[in-house]
């Protein structure tokens, strides 16, 4: 079986991977560099802390897998336990933190309501005083978003897959694809040169291109309900001797969040909630994203460093919060749609993609059939509590 994959993030390389790893022949395209998208702006926040069964075993398994991975190449998986809460005065956020850790506990994961003493014997570098319920995450870490996507890339190389970066893929109509397999083909565009290849038949294609998955399926006449839009991370600086006290952290009251980093600390917000365009968005993190992620720091930190780099990057929302994984049209595969959601659970991600273009139907809830793709719908945070 020859596929294609369309996508050189987290998910694509994994997905190519596996693909091989189960006997498929494999070309993978990327407009770009492995990893340089999505996936290398991520925030490398990892948990399994969901309620919703399919959400539950998907990021249970991602985590196996980052662990699996971990201390190959440059790739590590650092443990940290998550900590999100809702604040004093936020009853409504409160009440749906409890919620959500009643529900998750029926799925096994392993979380537990927290209160601000046991906060402060336990992460004495944050300030808990103004929170009012919290939750902690055990099964939780952070890891460097591109060396992952590197790491696999360089797997699925090895095992066999052919890996063109740099090069766009096109999907062919089938009136224009002349082949055995019935018309389902990609051209390649090579990015530097804008030069054309001949369609390439394959026998089924997986497209995983982020924020241009909308676009590409588009040409081949397939409408799906995806939606771009922005959101913003920083690094400052933080003293190392805190840094083994600070969890990752989440203020649903502020929409906000940090994590350990090897220089610092990461943090980010600034979720635009209005559609981007995925060829002309700014790159840049904004002024005021700045100023108001430092207030925020100071304000639950204290001291720390100067700001290192600041930066945007794509998230991609759909109707219902929830991916699209499957199969769109005969032998044409989506996987997008993470709301935010997509480094963190990437390895189960990919390995679900490889599994649905063999035949096989891992996560159903997930199907992109259960839109007819042309909903009207709002772009929300994916990390809200509600």
């Amino acid at each position: 079986m020859k596929v294609a994959v369309i996508g050189g993030g987290a998910v694509g390389v994994t997905a190519a991977y596996d693909l091989v790893c189960r006997d498929a022949e494999v070309v993978l395209y990327e407009k770009s560099e492995i990893g340089s998208a999505s996936t290398g702006r991520a925030a490398g926040v990892l948990y399994d802390a969901f309620a919703a069964p399919e959400d539950a075993r998907v990021g249970d398994r991602a985590l196996e897998r980052f662990r699996e991975f971990s201390g190959e190449g440059d790739f590590e998986f650092r443990e940290t336990p998550y900590v999100w809460f809702a604040r004093e005065g936020d009853e409504k956020r409160a009440e749906a933190v409890r919620e959500q850790v009643e529900r998750m506990r029926e799925q096994d994961r392993d979380v537990s309501l927290a209160d601000p003493d046991d906060l402060r014997g336990r992460f004495p570098a944050v300030n808990w005083r103004d929170v009012a319920v919290a939750a902690v995450a055990e099964n939780a870490g952070h890891a460097d978003t591109g060396s992952y996507a590197d790491l696999v890339a360089e797997k699925a190389r090895e095992v066999g897959a052919e890996i063109r970066t740099g090069v766009e893929a096109e999907l062919e109509v089938e009136a224009e694809v002349e082949s055995e397999v019935d018309g389902l083909g990609l051209r390649g565009v090579d990015a530097a040169q804008s030069e054309s290849s001949d369609a390439e038949p394959f026998d089924a294609v997986l497209v995983a291109a982020g924020a241009h998955t909308k676009r590409v399926l588009a040409r081949a006449g397939v409408s799906v309900p995806l939606k771009p839009y922005r959101v913003q991370a920083l690094t400052a600086g933080f003293a190392e001797n805190r840094r083994e006290d600070l969890p990752m952290v989440y203020d649903a009251t502020g929409g906000y969040y940090l994590r350990p980093h090897p220089e610092g600390l990461l943090a980010g917000d600034g979720t635009e909630e209005v559609e981007s365009d995925p060829d002309d968005w700014k790159r840049a993190a904004d002024r005021e994203f700045r100023e108001i992620t430092r207030e925020r720091l100071g304000h639950r930190l204290g001291e720390f460093g100067a700001t290192r780099e600041s930066w945007a990057g794509l998230c991609v929302a759909t109707p219902d919060r929830d991916p699209l994984l499957g199969e769109v049209r005969d032998r044409l595969y989506v996987a997008a749609g993470w709301q935010g959601h997509g480094f963190m659970r990437s390895p189960a991600l990919g390995e679900a993609a490889a599994e649905a273009v063999l035949g096989e139907n891992p996560l159903p809830t997930f199907a992109p059939t259960r839109f007819d793709g042309d909903e009207v719908f709002e772009i929300s945070e994916g990390m809200a509590v509600e």
